[in-house]
């Protein structure tokens, strides 16, 4: 469904990602692991189509996204949808106008649709009645599943989940990485969550990528992940301050 082929991605005259080579099958999740500033965030947008790679290609179910207009990117990124690092909600707008907010820009549905459509993926995510309280009114847990509810509501192939659960406490992150596995098992999605919360990529991941210095140094199941010999994965995943991750901060 997803392929990344040695994709490179350069701002400032820094490299960000350097030859990331990548495939995501159909209706599964990949989590992309790694330190903060290895380039994971830059993936997911490369793969959103929000960023142009300096080099390389994004191919989303066959077609080449480095070689579409805009206009043509618009078309594919519908079928994409994104749930931000901080939820990214309309501070202005209530709970439902956020959620139909992707309906209203690209579908041309009478409002009874809209909200029928707001009123399931509200309820898919955990939140009946909310329609009508505005982003400020909720908890961070609460604003995460709004932005999920958005995202699914043009009824996306692919999930795309930057740092879902940052910021979280550990229940709210549990329940948040449920809901990521149940949006892959009931409607089919397949999914990409970046993310550096292990205990998330064990409950959300079908394979786990690491990602480190702009580049892929492991990808393998969660058992073939904990069990990789490479010092750069077994540092990262025991948190060890010693070994070849050079602590910067």
């Amino acid at each position: 469904m997803i392929s990344a082929v040695d994709l490179s991605y350069s701002v400032g005259g820094k490299t960000i990602l350097n030859g990331v080579n990548l495939t995501v099958e159909r209706g599964e999740s990949l989590a992309i692991m790694g330190m903060s500033g290895a380039g994971k965030s830059t993936l997911l947008k490369c793969i959103a189509g929000l960023l142009r790679p300096t080099s390389g290609t994004v191919i989303i179910d066959g077609v080449d996204l480095t070689l579409m207009s805009e206009a043509d990117l618009n078309a594919v990124r519908i079928r994409i949808g994104m749930v931000f690092q901080n939820a990214a909600l309309f501070d202005s707008l209530t709970v439902y106008e956020n959620v139909a907010f992707g309906l209203r820009r690209h579908r041309r549905l009478p409002e009874q649709e809209i909200a029928r459509i707001v009123g399931e993926r509200l309820a898919m995510v955990g939140l009946p009645r909310v329609e009508n309280l505005m982003p400020s009114e909720l908890s961070g847990g609460m604003q995460k599943r709004v932005g999920l509810a958005r995202a699914l509501a043009l009824d996306p192939e692919i999930v795309l989940y930057d740092e879902p659960t940052a910021g979280l406490d550990p229940i709210t992150s549990s329940a948040i990485a449920e809901l990521i596995v149940k949006t892959r098992d009931q409607l089919g999605v397949t999914s990409v969550i970046v993310s550096h919360d292990l205990s998330t990529i064990r409950r959300v991941a079908n394979r786990i990528a690491m990602l480190y210095e702009g580049k892929i140094v492991a990808l393998g199941t969660v058992e073939e992940i904990n069990s990789c010999p490479e010092p750069i994965v077994q540092q990262f995943l025991t948190g060890s301050t010693v070994g070849p991750i050079q602590i910067t901060a």
